[in-house]
């Protein structure tokens, strides 16, 4: 953890790696952020996907705060690499020289956008991909 820029939990992964329960409050999924913070990453972006309600919240944390970053849930069961694929984009807004929080507003922007497109495809069976490209075709 002390050699992380940061981690990219979700809740499940968070509440694993601390042995605790699964955070169902902002204040509880806060407070678990931090305690991730403080094992040595710079910065923890807990992801709120697997929780409850009309919106998708992940929770940025860091030493400047916490940030609730906010995206309405997408009815689909194309969801199949969402974490990586978000994870990926935010390096690669880092690598671009954006800051921590750009990167990840940055990078949340377009995963919900190719969740949102996700259903254009039918490929295999049970959760399908998102549409890493949908800003194409």
């Amino acid at each position: 953890m002390p050699r992380a820029s940061l981690v990219t939990p979700n809740l499940p992964e968070a509440a694993a790696l601390l042995d605790e329960p699964v955070a169902l409050s902002e204040s509880a999924i806060e407070s678990q952020g931090k305690r991730l913070l403080a094992l040595g990453c710079r910065a923890v972006l807990i992801k709120g996907g697997h929780g409850q309600g009309a919106e998708s919240i992940d929770y940025l944390v860091s030493s400047g705060g916490t940030i609730a970053l906010a995206a309405p849930r997408v009815a689909t069961k194309n969801t199949h690499g969402t974490g990586c694929s978000l994870s990926s984009a935010i390096a690669a807004g880092l690598a671009k020289g954006e800051d921590m929080e750009s990167a990840v507003r940055n990078a949340k922007a377009w995963v919900h956008a190719a969740i949102a497109a996700a259903d254009r495809f039918s490929v295999g069976h049970g959760h399908g991909p998102i549409h890493h490209f949908h800003g194409f075709y």
